[in-house]
């Protein structure tokens, strides 16, 4: 486990206490950063539970609307965020979380080596993760072309012909968004049917620099340094052709991190993690912040406000709980 810094010293623990935080932080995007901060200002015993630093946020090549940064990549902002968070009094262990319990009026951690991690109260991070395309190339240019979030990287391909993946409608909020930027906007869907709303599909349908593909897959993403063209093939006819394009955004869906979760709480149909306005799920002590929630609109700067609520309302917790 790794300390971080040793500002804002908290007072002495109770001989046996050792071992059981004030608050866990499951996931260190910017939810679980941000809830940090606030929760070792508020002088709580605090672990970070993660795999990562930043989450999401890292894949992203460009930012141009987190407030006070005109520009700033993705991961120039998660070092920010480190860098701060490295001023308090906090633990940052890094492991892959198996399994969540509550037991004797704690929650309990279930890491994959075994260890297991207890604390009087609980915020759930963890995010979401994008599906992947799985096929060459997608790895290498992630974050150099390859994006999966339009609303942050959109406007830095302003000029370039691009393609999007995928025909519901976040990928069609990507097009829309892209269409009046670029010169030229690719549409891949895999099925032979677009499964976007309508109305999505009628405000695309006389725009000339769009064109989509149906029952069509991607074969591989290429480029020298940056991304400069896919290729995609017709699944009826194995036709393939390359598609000269400069950015690659995949929108076919986002799974939120909850399977360590089981049934301990209940989910939407989209799998995300219900809470209310002070971020509190059905278990008393036990809140939840950014994408992983439903919370609409993820964004980074709204997963970083709702850490901070969560994290105040769980030292409100501590306190009442006494």
């Amino acid at each position: 486990m790794q300390d971080w810094g040793v500002a804002a010293k908290r007072p002495e623990r109770e001989p046996g206490e050792q071992d059981i935080y004030d608050l866990l932080i499951l996931g260190a995007g910017p939810a679980g950063m941000t809830a940090g901060v606030y929760a070792a200002r508020k002088q709580l015993r605090t672990v970070i539970i993660s795999e990562d630093v930043g989450g999401q946020t890292s894949w992203s090549s460009g930012i141009e609307n987190y407030l006070g940064y005109m520009y700033i990549t993705g991961p120039e902002l998660v070092a920010k965020f480190e860098e701060h968070l490295r001023s308090f009094d906090l633990k940052l262990d890094f492991g892959k979380i198996t399994g969540f319990t509550t037991e004797g009026g704690l929650f309990k951690t279930i890491l994959e080596d075994g260890r297991t991690l207890q604390g009087k109260a609980a915020v759930i991070a963890t995010g979401k993760s994008p599906k992947m395309l799985n096929v060459p190339g997608e790895a290498q240019y992630r974050g150099r072309g390859v994006s999966y979030c339009p609303t942050c990287d959109a406007p830095l391909f302003s000029g370039v012909p691009v393609a999007v993946i995928g025909g519901g409608n976040s990928g069609f909020d990507a097009l829309i968004q892209l269409m009046k930027i670029c010169p030229k906007v690719y549409l891949i869907e895999f099925t032979e049917q677009l499964k976007a709303d309508d109305v999505f599909q009628e405000r695309v349908r006389q725009v000339e620099n769009v064109e989509i593909f149906l029952n069509t897959s991607i074969v591989e993403i290429r480029g020298d340094q940056m991304v400069n063209c896919i290729q995609i093939e017709n699944r009826s006819t194995g036709e393939r052709r390359c598609l000269d394009v400069k950015g690659v955004f995949v929108e076919i869906g986002l799974c939120p991190n909850t399977g360590f979760l089981g049934d301990m709480l209940p989910l939407n149909d989209y799998g995300e993690i219900a809470v209310n306005c002070a971020c509190e799920t059905k278990i008393p002590g036990l809140f939840a912040a950014g994408d992983v929630t439903t919370v609409p609109q993820k964004q980074i700067i709204i997963a970083a406000g709702q850490g901070a609520t969560a994290a105040l309302c769980a030292y409100n917790y501590l306190v009442r709980k006494g």
